[in-house]
């Protein structure tokens, strides 16, 4: 045999065993899990973290999560309406889907003894005597929203029989229709869902064209399970060749609230909580802010619906501040299979010890003109005021909120500082900001900045928007 012979037939055999090496180490996860780790040393250099990306993707024990999707064309406080679930299991970085099922099919074969009492709105709104899982997410924390689908799933019947879940991910349509701009359109049943018409079709799909194509209501929502999976194949290998832009997609949904993770791992939960990824209500002794709608009964109407969210303090003679926060609703759908008259049960958020002084806007349930309850409570440390309004399609309507702020938020203007964080609602879409802000003494400076025209007066009048949480900063003059 010539030496050119050896040599390739050497070179044969350590390449035959390389592969297999490779293959082995594929099957036992290995080579994943060092992919991951090089990964995530580039994300987040910290050790720490460095392990709990590799705890999350199961490569140190079999990982179970509840996914949510959060329809935001029909807004609730923690995203959007949970119209379907799925169950995931992460063995070794590889997604296996145990379940995907319609959440109004799962609630209705809930056991008999389930019991669990709504929240009052609920009650009143949409006429219900138990609090399902498809209504569980009442609470704009993530958190608090993630504890209650799992006590609510677990309680119900838990139809998948997992032991345990180690975590909830909620995700919008948004998400997907970011996704499919960079995966290219899928196909189900000769029907292309693409970046334009997915969250519509999709809705049309499920509300009307399975009856056409003859299939039952109970299966109406098999059509996303079939379309999971389709998508997560074609993911295997956009993935390696688009990773940047997946990764930059990512990046992009956690920091808009359109992904939003919870995990039973208090390290890992932490974790996401610092970075802004686990939909929490920030705490912060300063001035605080977070609107939070709740679509009761008004079909898809939210993709109709444009918001301007106005928030106001002015100095009284008293010594106290009085904020004003207000939301305008604009109407720009018509009565169709998708959109309705816009009812939303209104939730804000503020400092503990704010008082309430007035609302303006708020409506009957039934009576358009006739003044409606305002609510009010304490939640995750955060003073919240409620109320319903309704608005025509065509229309605008406005509800305000009128109160003092708590002594805290007085006493540190009085100190020439104030700080703002305005949080967004976890799904919602880039709601207009408009802030003024008169403290009663000059403003020395501020972050972000007015410009130079505004500079020398006692107000910091800024417009912005929410497609993120935003925060603002302002030092007064003495």
């Amino acid at each position: 045999m010539s030496k050119v012979k050896i040599i390739l037939s050497v070179l044969g055999i350590f390449l035959i065993i390389g592969v297999g090496m490779i293959y082995q180490s594929w099957r036992s996860g290995n080579l994943q899990k060092a992919i991951v780790q090089s990964v995530a040393q580039k994300i987040s250099p910290n050790d720490v973290d460095n392990s709990l990306w590799t705890d999350a993707l199961g490569f140190n024990g079999v990982r179970i999560y509840l996914l949510l999707f959060l329809n935001n064309t029909e807004m609730r406080p923690g995203g959007g309406f949970i119209g379907v679930y799925a169950l995931l299991q992460l063995d070794k970085g590889t997604p296996h889907l145990l379940k995907v099922e319609g959440t109004e099919g799962f609630d209705k074969i809930a056991k008999t003894d389930f019991e669990a009492t709504p929240p009052a709105p609920l009650i009143k709104y949409l006429k219900v005597n138990r609090w399902y899982f498809r209504d569980s997410n009442w609470s704009p924390d993530f958190a608090l929203s993630s504890q209650k689908s799992m006590e609510l799933f677990l309680k119900q019947g838990n139809t998948a029989n997992v032991e345990n879940i180690d975590g909830v991910i909620g995700f919008t349509p948004t998400v997907m229709e970011e996704l499919l701009k960079i995966s290219g359109p899928i196909k189900i049943d000769n029907q292309e869902f693409n970046a334009q018409n997915f969250t519509q079709k999709l809705e049309y799909e499920v509300e009307y064209g399975y009856a056409q194509k003859g299939v039952e209501f109970k299966d109406r929502k098999a059509i996303i399970g079939a379309m999971a999976t389709s998508l997560l194949s074609q993911l295997k290998f956009s993935l390696i060749k688009d990773w940047p832009k997946y990764y930059g997609v990512a990046q992009k949904m956690l920091a808009q609230k359109q992904i939003v993770i919870y995990a039973t791992n208090e390290n890992e939960e932490n974790f996401l909580a610092a970075r802004g990824y686990g939909g929490t209500m920030r705490s912060t002794d300063s001035d605080y802010l977070l609107w939070a709608d709740a679509n009761l009964g008004a079909l898809k109407t939210d993709a109709a619906i444009v918001r301007e969210l106005t928030y106001n303090i002015t100095p009284t003679g008293t010594g106290k501040f009085l904020a004003t926060a207000k939301m305008n609703f604009t109407h720009t759908g018509h009565f169709d299979w998708r959109t309705s008259r816009y009812r939303d049960y209104v939730r804000i958020f503020v400092p503990a010890g704010s008082q309430l002084q007035s609302t303006d806007g708020q409506m009957d349930i039934e009576k358009s003109k006739v003044v409606g309850k305002v609510d009010s409570g304490i939640e995750n440390g955060r003073q919240w005021f409620g109320a319903f309004i309704a608005v025509e399609p065509g229309k605008t309507a406005e509800l305000s909120f009128n109160y003092y702020l708590p002594d805290n938020i007085v006493n540190a203007i009085k100190n020439n500082e104030y700080n703002l964080t305005v949080q967004k609602q976890i799904g919602t879409q880039a709601t207009k900001l408009t802030l003024g802000l008169n403290f009663g003494k000059n403003l020395v400076a501020a972050w972000p900045g007015e410009g130079l025209a505004k500079h020398g007066d006692s107000r910091y009048d800024l417009v912005s928007d929410l497609s993120e949480d935003r925060d603002f900063k302002v030092q007064l003059a003495n």
